[in-house]
């Protein structure tokens, strides 16, 4: 319509211009780039349409998702995947096994929470994105990868084979700390019914006696707005979860739900800088609320909802549509929830999840190095 290859009809003139040099941009790769094999149109694409979401500067939440990653996001979602079943994370050393998950092949394989990944099948996977290395490892069920890693205190490669599996993954675990009538909760993610998983933890904890939480939402990317409203309700019988406001700059309160099952429970809750997104918004409320102390470390600071645009080709982008706010109205977006008693856990160190933890001695939690779990026992009364 405007001479112009990719404007379509009604799109406004304002892009003219500014489009433009992209296309400069674009038929100058296409015409003079020396190594012609490189050139690959649906990765230039789907690279500019990233680089256009990274400059509105909500990273790590607004983005872009190829048709492959959009499938894997709902089935994370959905707590299905088809994986090895471990938790990455990216640290100086490389990408790093966060946790494997209970009963995972990567727990079956011995692999732990600490062990640094090197190669996988074979190719050096140094400088790559952690997204990158995740779909590397991941496949479907049936299929193998091979890892090489370095075992936490090692100095020795290691090289494991690890046959992938189709498995559930549940969004809520829990354990008594050993020594002490504390349950200790760990909510993952918030995918479909964590809220009813949380219930039926928080009954269950109740029922073994327990007299006080550790609430632990560290390294919890988020998920599912009204599942954290559902979690945040478990433990607040009155007033706002949290406030939304929509790009008009109109706010809306989004009140607790009644019949929480845990509101008169002592608690201490644990979040780190791996806390974002929904796992934000539950924070913000138990500490607006007066609820719980939170102990650990300044969240993400992902505040923005996002909302699923679908493209012609199945791909999508997660599109930040309106902000967040805690029921006191502070901003949690590039802010974050600083927490009120503020712990650093080194790099080096994990954070223990209940499945780790119920197999170990009391002697050998109060020696472990996770001083954010074992702050939050000494401020709920345990030895």
């Amino acid at each position: 319509m405007f001479g112009i290859p990719g404007l379509m009809a009604g799109e406004p003139l304002t892009v003219v211009p500014t489009f433009r040099v992209f296309w400069e941009a674009w038929n100058l790769v296409n015409a003079h780039y020396v190594e012609r094999s490189a050139i690959d149109q649906t990765r230039m694409t789907y690279g500019a349409i990233e680089g256009m979401l990274d400059s509105l500067g909500d990273f790590g939440h607004t983005r872009f998702l190829s048709p492959q990653a959009l499938r894997d996001e709902r089935e994370a979602i959905s707590g299905r995947l088809e994986g090895i079943g471990a938790e990455l994370v990216l640290r100086e050393q490389g990408p790093t096994i966060l946790a494997p998950l209970p009963n995972s092949p990567a727990e079956r394989a011995g692999l732990k929470a600490g062990d640094t990944i090197v190669r996988v099948d074979g190719q050096e996977i140094l400088g790559l994105s952690l997204e990158e290395v995740v779909r590397r490892i991941r496949g479907r069920a049936g299929t193998s990868v091979s890892l090489t890693v370095i075992h936490q205190g090692a100095t020795v490669l290691t090289d494991v084979t690890i046959q992938r599996e189709q498995f559930t993954v549940p969004s809520v675990t829990w354990t008594m700390a050993p020594g002490t009538s504390i349950a200790h909760v760990l909510v993952s993610q918030f995918a479909e019914h964590t809220g009813d998983q949380l219930v039926q933890a928080l009954n269950d904890a109740r029922a073994s006696g327990a007299s006080g939480l550790v609430f632990d939402l560290r390294n919890n990317t988020g998920g599912l707005r009204d599942e954290a409203v559902a979690v945040a309700s478990q433990f607040v019988g009155d007033g706002d979860v949290l406030i939304e406001q929509d790009a008009q700059g109109t706010r809306t309160p989004v009140p607790a739900r009644t019949g929480g099952v845990a509101l008169d429970l002592p608690m201490v809750a644990l979040i780190n800088e791996g806390t974002a997104s929904s796992a934000e918004i539950v924070a913000g409320a138990l500490q607006d609320h007066q609820r719980a102390k939170l102990v650990g470390s300044t969240t993400v600071g992902t505040g923005t909802v996002l909302s699923t645009f679908n493209l012609t080709d199945g791909s999508a982008i997660l599109l930040g549509t309106r902000e967040w706010f805690t029921p006191d109205g502070h901003q949690i977006w590039h802010h974050g929830i600083t927490p009120d008693v503020p712990v650093p856990l080194p790099a080096s160190v994990a954070p223990l999840n209940p499945n780790q933890e119920s197999a170990m001695s009391p002697e050998a939690l109060q020696a472990s190095q996770d001083d954010q779990l074992l702050r939050a026992l000494e401020i709920l009364g345990s030895p």
